[in-house]
């Protein structure tokens, strides 16, 4: 596993690199990031192929405003979850009312137990139903705090509010997700 964040003087280093066009410093930004911006895109779209899709245009978006950036000590994540941000509600915005569900024929490995597989999809596709009756914000601290791992500081940041104000909207948020899943799940209690 890597460090959680990158440290200032590197982040500083990296986007002076990225903006001279040395591909190995944002090849560095990615390959840290990538996991994070993916896992809360997936979260909030329908497939995984729409997640990778998405996914892949924050990290372009990135890449063709990096020269608007700056360092503010504010992290590099906190930007690049700000642009999935937007991505997601540009995707959502310009998507007619209904979307269709695509199948998911990935072969799975033989020494994987497919009854495991179809307990932790079940669990994830109950949660993200369960997330979908959340408000935005409650979403997106969850999915941040508890997906992704990031701490309340780094969520006030990707979200610009205050650190007592998500602790406060996390605990809202999990109140209200396990009213969600106690009602819509109640075999799962």
């Amino acid at each position: 596993m890597y460090e959680r964040e990158i440290s200032k003087q590197e982040q500083r280093e990296l986007i002076r690199r990225a903006k001279e066009y040395d591909p190995s410093a944002f090849a560095r930004i990615y390959e840290h990031y990538y996991q994070d911006i993916y896992n809360f895109v997936c979260y909030r779209v329908p497939g995984t192929h729409v997640a990778e899709d998405l996914t892949s245009d924050v990290f372009l978006k990135a890449l063709e405003s990096i020269d608007s950036y700056a360092f503010r000590g504010v992290p590099i994540s906190a930007w690049l979850f700000r642009i999935a941000r937007n991505t997601v509600a540009l995707y959502y915005r310009d998507q007619p009312a209904s979307t269709a569900l695509s199948l998911n024929e990935e072969l799975l490995p033989v020494e994987v137990d497919p009854s495991d597989v179809f307990e932790r999809e079940l669990t994830q596709k109950q949660l993200a139903q369960a997330l979908g009756n959340l408000t935005e914000d409650q979403q997106e601290v969850i999915i941040l705090r508890f997906v992704d791992g990031l701490s309340n500081a780094e969520v006030g940041q990707v979200l610009g509010k205050s650190e007592g104000a998500i602790k406060s909207l996390q605990y809202r948020a999990l109140g209200s997700l396990n009213r969600v899943l106690e009602e819509c799940f109640p075999e799962r209690s």
